[in-house]
């Protein structure tokens, strides 16, 4: 596998390189050592998949603040996203921007997702599915978010959602210079 930075500090495309011969393809997802020795230590603890049978379903924009900071290691295993990183680590040089890549069952990418750094996803096609990797394990009442359209981050997402949680969707307005939950 093969792991090429992003504009966003941190935030690591991770290309597989698969085997391929008649049966069809083989590819490794994740080899802790390939991880450490490109310089991305990675040791998930917990895996989960997210299931989205609706096209245009969006969750998002998640993180964990410090000190339950997670690292995900993301891709879709059936279906398209439009997958979203935002930088909200204050002292990062990339704070308050974004990328965004699209990860296909199709094309195998994943996003190294870093600590501090926000993460959300738009299905761009019906009964998609997304494995998540993470690490350490996820501490539900540490959870928190921002806003998918917030203005602060103009975020250009492909088009609307159809479908999203209560929670994703009320999560307030960020103000510039104010702090984000720790």
């Amino acid at each position: 596998m093969r792991f090429c930075e992003t504009a966003l500090a941190g935030v690591i495309r991770v290309v597989p390189e698969p085997q391929r011969d008649e049966r069809g393809a083989f590819v490794r997802l994740h080899c802790p050592l390939e991880f450490d020795g490109a310089g991305f230590p990675f040791a998930p603890t917990q895996t989960s998949l997210s299931r989205n049978p609706i096209l245009g379903t969006l969750r998002g924009l998640h993180y964990h603040p410090a000190p339950d900071g997670e690292v995900k290691l993301v891709r879709a295993v059936r279906g398209c996203i439009f997958d979203v990183a935002l930088d909200l680590r204050p002292q990062s040089s990339t704070f308050l921007q974004w990328i965004a890549a699209e990860l296909s069952a199709e094309n195998m990418l994943a996003l190294l997702i870093p600590e501090g750094v926000a993460h959300g996803f738009l299905t761009l096609e019906p009964d998609t599915d997304v494995l998540y990797q993470i690490s350490p394990l996820f501490s539900p009442a540490r959870s928190s978010g921002v806003r998918w359209n917030d203005p602060a981050f103009d975020i250009r997402w492909p088009f609307e959602p159809a479908l999203m949680s209560q929670r994703d969707a009320s999560y307030p307005t960020f103000k510039p210079g104010e702090q984000l939950p720790s």
